[in-house]
């Protein structure tokens, strides 16, 4: 209904006191529509917009019945207010109407001051005025400054003047400090942020100890560079030159961290600025870099890595004790390290019992080209809220020198407006702030860990700098940004800026900070670790630290025994199958979990899904964590696991195996976001810090694998070798060709078997549930990690020969060649195939069928390390024949072909003759007809069987 709002809220004045939350809360509704229209409700929405161009005198509709009128009324009473002003101002309709708009005017800054504020060091100017942040474009003068409003949800006094207001909001928001958060949704968020932003108004006092420790570290930042620079010519370093507030940066954030009680802070970083941080942050001997730099280190063993990619590990004392920092290792590949860094956090928390990140602190330093550019960046955000990936909010820093090697951030890097707007998707604050005001970046460190520390959320430090080099000292960046460089050759360095600032503060006098830069030298000279708060590591307690030695007291060629009575297989079976009353299952589950109790008693075989799920709850029975995750682990994509199950009732989950473990030891499953890049990388990450448990990576179709493989590349296969980081994660890749077409058959075999070398793996094709069983329990009880690469089956886990017996678990173990006992008589064997997997099941089902008895047919369960002895031995019975086929599904120039030929020549007696049965090969994995492909398997199985 229409009511004249003056007259309505006069009449509410003379009967009720001012509510002044209810400005606080309409405010955040108005924000709301400020921000987008479309996210208020329509009635509100219709209000709003009728307020932007309505004097308070006119009659306005206000929103139905049940809106809340209560809350609109008395906010409004804030309107109506007696003011006090320079004169003897009264209460006026103009009054109340500028009241309106002095919010809008404090918003208009909250949400865009940082577009003009001054933090860019390249931009020593304040560029043009936004239009929204003036004055007129609030229907406001000059001749209102010395009239006094209400403030609203401005921290600090409920009434200023509007002069006061203005000095408030662009000292605050527009100097050099950007403040980006009011795309966040949750209000008691921004009230939080604005009550620190605005209540310090960009005066974040420091003490003289304070600031004498930000010139030391820049001292030490640049003075590391220049002797680098002229003691190494032209080697890279990558070095931080532009970008030194990063080390105060860095520095603040470990002692804040071990202020709050935190233990342990993990980074991930790309090679910008990388060395720095080792000696000036980590605490690394400058010695031992410059042996580096002279090619003086012995990697023994190991292949080793340029120094800008290795990682390092120590301990700093804080004021609230001893803070562990690990810098992670990380190869080229820019944001890849950063879900391995988030699954090495995971995994340290979950072993310190920290359940909401109080006690280990991912720290994330990206460049700000690949921020902006890498998709793994999106993937890793979008995990960090998630239920099997969060890690409880992670401090993010861009190094942002504006450009990306030698390409341009306002033509190509990107889109959006800042590298950084990826960020907003999570709902994370973005703090951009002049890396030549070394006292902002410490304020806005505080401020990012409180906000991450109180809310679990990620939090970003846009550091705004520049690159005073080429992308490396080599580089000549003036051939592509001549304009850039012209203004980077004639700034002065923010250590020189700082000093300045701290001789005019009375601090220190330049003589003073002069020998604090000149004694720079001396002490990089001497070699010893430059960080104060340093710990060696003999007065450091080791008790939450891995041993990863009795990890690696065993080779995988080495068998362990991996049986387990049917007392325990009953016992876990129970816990597998217990669920409660009143928890309605799906028929089909239903099913299959009846079968699995009568499997427990042997009333019928053993198949797939069941000897998985007794892999993993005997393990953890045993004391082993089980850790699954991907896109559709705890169903299975193919409806084999059903790990976790769901009432039918109400949708709710459970996880039966869970109640065989307890806060140490437990079975977890995941279902991970529909990314292999970011997931996998985070299970990498778990695995390197987490030995004890069974980790495992499931991808949803092996194909898919594929969208992963710098992770595979640069970490699984090589991290080790490059390293010396052992990880024992587990992959489980469906391969197997069903006529599904080129994307659902192929886990790419020849891909892994390509990558095998010094035993830095394990590559098998288990064919049958007790293989499945004795191969994962294998990985856990033999103590050695390495990671494990399996092609699963798909059609074979519903196979009707696919099957096991109870005494197969309780007797035998992991077979890495299988013989065929089918045969009576070897001697009378005119040809023998040795083929992988589903292949298997074809050539048998087709020879007995067509009872060949003078065909043996021998699966090799695992290819890598090759079992050529094994094999050897089993074919030393076939004495009638010099005849050996491979057989595969996949391309000639696919599968394992390729591998084994040259190790079948050279590990079996030299007698045989061996050839190739198989597709012919092929640019794309599998046809897309579903006839094509049955042609092809015919063809392929009747040439093997010589049909």
């Amino acid at each position: 209904m229409a009511k004249n709002v003056k007259s309505d809220m006069m009449e509410m004045w003379s009967s009720s006191h001012l509510n002044g939350g209810s400005a606080v809360w309409l405010e955040s509704l108005y924000e709301d529509w400020l921000q987008d229209p479309a996210s208020v409700d329509p009635r509100w929405r219709s209000w709003f917009e009728s307020l932007a161009d309505a004097e308070i005198t006119q009659v306005v509709t206000f929103p139905p019945d049940d809106i809340n009128h209560s809350e609109v009324r008395e906010y409004f009473k804030t309107l109506v207010r007696q003011p006090r002003t320079g004169g003897a101002g009264t209460s006026s309709a103009e009054h109340e109407n500028k009241q309106i708009k002095v919010l809008q005017l404090i918003n208009a800054h909250r949400f865009r001051g940082h577009q003009v504020a001054l933090i860019n060091p390249l931009q020593r100017e304040r560029g043009s005025a936004l239009e929204e942040l003036k004055l007129e474009f609030h229907g406001l003068s000059e001749a209102d400054l010395d009239t006094v409003f209400e403030t609203g949800s401005l921290a600090g006094p409920d009434h200023l003047t509007l002069r006061e207001i203005l000095e408030v909001v662009r000292e605050t928001y527009t100097e050099t400090i950007g403040a980006e958060y009011m795309h966040i949704y949750e209000t008691v968020e921004k009230r939080w942020l604005q009550k620190r932003l605005e209540t310090a108004r960009g005066q974040y006092e420091l003490s003289d100890e304070e600031r004498i420790n930000i010139l030391q570290q820049l001292a030490d930042a640049e003075g590391l560079e220049r002797y680098l620079h002229t003691r190494y010519v032209g080697q890279k370093r990558f070095s931080l030159e532009g970008a030194e507030s990063l080390i105060p940066l860095l520095d603040e954030l470990v002692q804040s961290a071990g202020r709050v009680g935190m233990k342990e802070v993990v980074i991930g970083l790309a090679h910008r600025g990388r060395l720095n941080v080792l000696v000036n942050v980590l605490g690394k001997k400058p010695a031992d870099l410059f042996s580096e730099f002279e090619d003086a280190v012995d990697i023994q063993e190991l292949t080793g890595d340029v120094k800008y990619h290795k990682g390092f590990a120590s301990n700093m004392q804080t004021p609230g004790g001893p803070v562990h920092l690990a810098l992670a290792f990380n190869p080229s590949h820019l944001e890849i390290v950063g879900p391995v860094v988030e699954g090495s956090v995971r995994a340290r928390q979950w072993r310190r019992g920290d359940t909401q990140g109080e006690q280990v602190l991912p720290v994330q330093i990206h460049g700000d080209a690949a921020f902006s550019g890498q998709g793994v960046v999106m993937e890793t955000l979008q995990m960090s809220k998630s239920r099997g990936y969060s890690t409880h909010g992670t401090v993010h820093v861009i190094v942002n020198n504006q450009i990306g090697f030698t390409t341009s951030r306002k033509r190509d890097a990107r889109s959006t407006t800042y590298c950084t707007d990826v960020a907003k998707m999570v709902d994370a604050p973005i703090f951009h702030v002049n890396a030549d005001d070394p006292e902002a970046v410490i304020a806005m460190t505080r401020i990012a860990l409180d906000y991450r520390n109180q809310f679990n959320k990620d939090v970003v430090i846009d550091l705004m700098c520049y690159r005073r080099h080429g992308h490396n000292e080599a580089d000549e960046p003036r051939a592509t940004q001549p304009m850039m460089y012209r203004t980077i050759s004639d700034m002065r360095t923010t250590l020189k800026i700082y000093q300045d600032r701290i001789e005019e503060l009375g601090v220190m006098t330049r003589k003073q900070i002069d020998a604090m830069v000149d004694s720079v030298r001396d002490v990089l000279e001497a070699g010893d670790c430059v960080v104060p708060h340093f710990i060696p590591d003999d007065q450091v307690d080791h008790s939450k630290r891995v041993d990863w030695q009795q990890f690696l007291s065993q080779s995988i060629n080495e068998d362990v025994d991996t049986t387990v009575d049917t007392q325990t297989i009953k016992k876990v079976t129970e816990v597998m199958l217990d669920i409660p009353d009143g928890f309605e299952l799906h028929s089909r589950v239903s099913k299959i979990y009846t079968d699995r109790h009568k499997m427990a008693f042997g009333s019928i075989p053993i198949d797939w899904g069941y000897a998985e799920m007794l892999a993993y709850g005997t393990l953890v029975e045993q004391g082993y964590s089980v850790r699954l995750s991907g896109q559709d682990s705890g169903r299975g994509t193919f409806f084999h696991r059903h790990a976790t199950v769901h009432n039918q009732h109400d949708g709710a989950e459970l996880t039966p195996l869970r109640q065989l473990g307890n806060e140490k030891v437990n079975f977890r499953v995941f279902d991970s976001l529909l990314s292999e890049l970011a997931v996998l990388g985070f299970e990498y990450g778990f695995s390197t810090a987490m030995p004890t448990t069974l980790n495992l990576w499931e991808a949803q179709f092996g194909d898919f694998v594929n969208g992963a493989q710098i992770v595979i590349d640069q970490f699984i296969v090589s991290g080790e070798h490059k390293w010396g980081r052992a990880s024992g994660l587990t992959m489980l890749l469906p391969h197997g060709y069903e006529g599904q077409g080129p994307e659902h058959s192929s886990a790419r075999l020849e891909r892994f078997l390509q990558l095998c070398s010094e035993d830095n793996i394990q590559v098998c094709v288990p064919s049958t549930p007790a293989q499945m069983f004795h191969m994962l329990r294998r990985q856990m009880i033999r103590n050695v990690r390495k990671p494990l690469i399996v092609m699963t089956p798909k059609s074979l886990l519903r196979h009707k020969l696919c099957v096991s017996s109870l005494d197969d678990l309780s007797a035998g173990g992991f077979q890495w060649v299988i013989p065929d006992d089918s045969i009576k008589d070897p001697a009378k064997v005119s040809r023998v195939v040795v083929c992988s997997g589903k292949i298997y099941y074809e050539l048998r089902d087709k020879r007995d069928r067509k009872e060949i008895d003078d065909i043996a047919i021998i699966r090799i369960e695992q290819l890598y390390p090759f079992p050529g002895k094994a094999l050897d031995d089993l074919l030393s019975v076939y004495t009638g024949t010099t005849d050996l086929v491979w057989c595969q599904e996949e391309p000639r120039n696919q599968g394992a072909w390729d591998f084994c030929k040259p190790r079948l020549s050279k590990t079996i007696d030299p007698h045989w003759q061996i050839t190739y049965v198989g597709r012919s090969s092929s640019s794309a994995p599998a046809v897309g007809s579903a006839r094509l492909h049955a042609q092809q398997q015919k063809a392929l199985v009747n040439e093997a069987l010589k049909l």
